[in-house]
């Protein structure tokens, strides 16, 4: 069952120096239950992708084009209030810097309670103290009632993270997006917290979004994969299909960057060259300059076709 859909989003920003054009015309959907991994480098519009399916594309930013359908209403043509009502309820976030999520002068009982009640009014504090306290514990923290009356100060990055989750999953959402929740985090505590989403969403019939620049971490949690470039997705597919046989030459080049577990002197192929400025994109291609088939042919850019499983935008497969 499709709980989003996502058609033909294009998603700009004015500046001084033009148009940066920061999705630009992507389209993907995701099932109940589904885990979507959305990857590449930095700037190439993964975290902007969240921002409009949030509905939090502030000016000088816009959204100019295309349809967001959640649950099959197009969030593009909802009101502040209606969206701001699906927006903690239905849609919930968790960021990548649980610092910037939590007040530092309030207790983690505090915020949470604060979170629930604001989109469940009816409900009584000491209610809210119990189903915050009982979150606590499902994402991994035993002495919950201690943590309730703990300040971020007083926690670890894991623990705040987890927190940052509780947060999120607190109002029962359908959507979680997860936007690089666990950069900051060293590699035990980052694999705790991949698996404590993934058993979260899949245990409970929610879906996720989970945005990185780490194609290893999206490997290990996502059922399907969207390979951003330059505001593009230049591969979109089941995880199995692209990791175990990529087409585009960016995904390739992803896949090099990975180090190996088996070959342990196999050197790392590190992708030349940076991407463009998103204000003064190439003719055809975005990727041409960096990749080692371009040819005449890629100074048009490649439609977009149906290749061995997955969709792909490249001349060369």
């Amino acid at each position: 069952m499709v709980l989003l859909e996502v058609a033909n989003l294009h998603t700009r920003f004015l500046t001084s120096k033009g148009s940066v054009k920061a999705v630009d015309g992507i389209s993907f959907s995701l099932d109940r239950g589904e885990v979507l991994g959305i990857v590449g480098e930095s700037g190439a519009g993964k975290s902007v992708t969240g921002f409009s399916i949030l509905g939090l594309i502030d000016p000088p930013g816009e959204i100019v084009e295309g349809e967001i359908l959640f649950e099959g209403e197009n969030l593009l043509n909802c009101g502040k209030n209606a969206l701001r009502e699906i927006r903690g309820n239905k849609i919930a976030a968790v960021f990548q810097d649980p610092q910037s999520v939590l007040d530092p002068i309030m207790t983690i009982g505090e915020q949470l309670i604060e979170t629930l009640l604001a989109h469940q009014p009816q409900k009584g504090r000491r209610e809210a103290w119990e189903e915050a306290t009982v979150m606590l514990t499902h994402v991994g923290l035993p002495n919950a009632e201690r943590e309730m009356r703990r300040y971020p100060h007083q926690l670890s990055g894991g623990m705040k993270q987890r927190i940052v989750i509780a947060m999120g999953l607190l109002n029962n959402p359908l959507l979680l997006i997860a936007d690089e929740p666990t950069t900051a985090l060293d590699v035990t505590t980052q694999a705790q917290i991949l698996y404590l989403m993934q058993t979260l969403v899949t245990s409970q019939n929610k879906s996720l979004i989970f945005i990185s620049h780490d194609l290893s971490v999206i490997s290990q949690i996502s059922h399907k994969i969207a390979v951003m470039y330059a505001g593009r997705i230049v591969e979109y597919g089941d995880k199995s299909t692209i990791l175990n046989d990529p087409k585009h030459p960016y995904t390739q080049g992803l896949m090099g960057c990975l180090p190996s577990i088996t070959q342990t002197l196999q050197l790392l192929k590190p992708i030349p060259g940076s991407m463009p400025s998103l204000t003064h994109l190439p003719r055809g291609c975005y990727f041409k300059a960096r990749c080692p088939l371009a040819d005449k042919q890629c100074n048009t850019y490649p439609k977009e076709r149906i290749v061995a499983g997955r969709r792909v935008s490249c001349h060369k497969v």
